[in-house]
């Protein structure tokens, strides 16, 4: 898709960010043919260093003239950032990996995961967007399920980790718990309530729908990136107070029956997904042992027996890693490669 090289150069936009410093640490931990690494920030990180392969490198201001030589841009720094900053990549001839919300639904622009739908990056004119990180995990366990039964309608409620907002979301969850253990009062700059030992049903901004942004994200980037439009989706989506990893609680109903064993016996071939399912012995996905892994884990699955073609899963992924970062480097890797 692009024209083959021993070693690429690539600048990561946001390099001193949460999703920004995996990014850098996934490149490395997977051997991407990287000859030169551009961490860019704002004006306020200039002076830190970021660790690239036992070097450190010091970051760069992001400006209108960084993408010269440039080959690969991975930008997770937000949307205003990319929607300004990514154009001029693309002009300056790299391909552009966005993180961010700013190019997902524009119509040219290929929403990828590369499990699911990878072939969508032959249509790409420089712009690849990330997905959502609560969409990524759950469209990666649903693939093999509606390749076998076609799936009419997601129901699905996430319990999403403080790291999908940032930095200093978890270091409010860490003051905060700490606060509290030392019983303490709480400071709330991050979120519009207390997040330790609570759970927010808000995530980003309400709609007059009465939905958040986030949760027609998931409505409107699955039905892209299963390129159907008639897949009914309706989401939950809710902040709670765990560090790093996502988990969803997914209902679907299907076309065709598929039992609970046929959807494991699926899930468990299905590239970056591992099922982990035995409630015998209390065995299911948690954040805890799911976080610093790269796959999808998947538990719980269980037909619905409110409805002829029902299944229930809990999915868990991390959100930093598949969620985000991992993610964008797997796109670059069909691209480079």
């Amino acid at each position: 898709m692009t024209t083959k090289k021993t070693a690429y150069t690539v600048a990561v936009v946001g390099a001193t960010g949460a999703v920004g410093t995996e990014m850098i640490q996934v490149l490395e931990e997977r051997g991407f043919p990287v000859g030169e690494l551009i961490p860019l920030a704002s004006a306020r990180s200039e002076g830190n260093e970021v660790t690239f392969r036992d070097q450190d490198i010091p970051v760069k201001v992001l400006e209108s003239d960084s993408f010269k030589g440039v080959d690969l841009a991975l930008f997770s720094a937000g949307a205003s950032v990319s929607l300004e900053f990514g154009p001029i990549a693309v002009k300056a001839g790299a391909i552009v990996v966005d993180n961010s919300s700013a190019w997902r639904m524009d119509p040219s622009v290929p929403l990828v995961v590369p499990e699911v739908n990878a072939l969508a990056l032959d249509t790409h004119q420089g712009l690849i967007a990330n997905p959502n990180c609560s969409t990524i995990q759950m469209v990666v366990a649903l693939k093999p399920l509606h390749d076998a039964v076609k799936i009419k309608r997601i129901v699905v409620t996430t319990f999403q980790s403080v790291s999908g907002t940032g930095k200093e979301a978890m270091e409010e969850l860490a003051e905060q718990s700490r606060k509290l253990l030392s019983f303490g009062e709480v400071q709330t700059e991050v979120y519009p309530h207390q997040i330790a030992f609570n759970c927010l049903p808000h995530i980003d901004e309400f709609l007059p729908s009465g939905y958040t942004k986030e949760e027609m994200k998931m409505v409107h980037e699955t039905q892209k990136i299963f390129g159907d439009a008639s897949i009914q989706v309706t989401a939950t989506t809710v902040r709670v107070p765990v560090f790093v990893c996502h988990a969803e609680s997914v209902n679907i109903e299907t076309e065709g029956k598929l039992s609970a064993n046929e959807a494991r016996a699926l899930l468990s071939v299905a590239p970056g997904v591992q099922v982990y399912d035995d409630p015998s012995r209390n065995l299911y996905p948690l954040p805890i042992d799911v976080v610093g892994t790269d796959d999808v884990f998947v538990g719980r699955v269980r037909e619905d027996a409110s409805i002829p073609h029902g299944l229930n899963l809990w999915i868990v992924a991390d959100n930093l890693r598949k969620g985000a970062a991992l993610n964008a480097v797997q796109i670059a890797e069909v691209l480079f490669r």
